[in-house]
């Protein structure tokens, strides 16, 4: 296809209609590994996430929205580097709008996935993976220029933040991981 025409006010315009929607089923064969989903999410967009849980920000889904429709997503409200609840909550918020405006039913277990448990995170992902594939069309995407350089330091391990706060004094943190 041809690149869409620039409206008046800069923006590409696209004749997308509405998203179509993919019904999760028990798990199949076409499942992949949770170092295959990591690879794929990390691949698609540029980003280091190291484990499923660090999906809890919603920030990636965010973006995931934008390749898929372009323009359906306000990547300037994404906070690509939420690390507290309220900040995943805001992105997830931002997701649910994108999904509301394409016609996506999928319901998002938002205060689930939130707390970074690895099965809600999984199950999220993979029913994600094949919204995704049933509604990409293999355009080119740039994740950077997308981000507008927004930095993308995943979350901290879920549930750590909670535990860190006593134990370490501030001003060590950052520190201890020097390799």
């Amino acid at each position: 296809g041809g690149v869409p025409a620039p409206r008046r006010d800069g923006h590409l315009s696209r004749s997308w209609g509405m998203a179509v929607n993919v019904y999760s089923t028990s798990v199949t064969s076409e499942n992949l590994s949770r170092h295959d989903m990591l690879a794929w999410v990390n691949d698609s967009l540029q980003l280091n996430y190291t484990k499923i849980e660090q999906l809890c920000s919603g920030a990636a889904y965010c973006q995931f929205m934008d390749m898929l429709f372009p323009g359906c997503v306000h990547l300037r409200k994404v906070k690509f580097q939420a690390k507290l609840e309220h900040e995943y909550i805001h992105n997830f918020k931002v997701l649910q709008a994108a999904f509301k405006k394409m016609g996506v039913d999928k319901i998002i277990a938002v205060e689930r996935l939130v707390k970074g448990k690895f099965q809600d995170n999984f199950e999220f992902i993979q029913w994600f993976k094949k919204f995704f594939d049933a509604n990409y069309d293999g355009k080119e995407y740039n994740p950077l220029l997308a981000r507008q350089g927004q930095d993308v330091t995943p979350p901290p391990n879920p549930g750590d933040q909670i535990f860190n706060k006593s134990k370490k004094p501030i001003g060590t943190a950052g520190n201890a991981r020097v390799p």
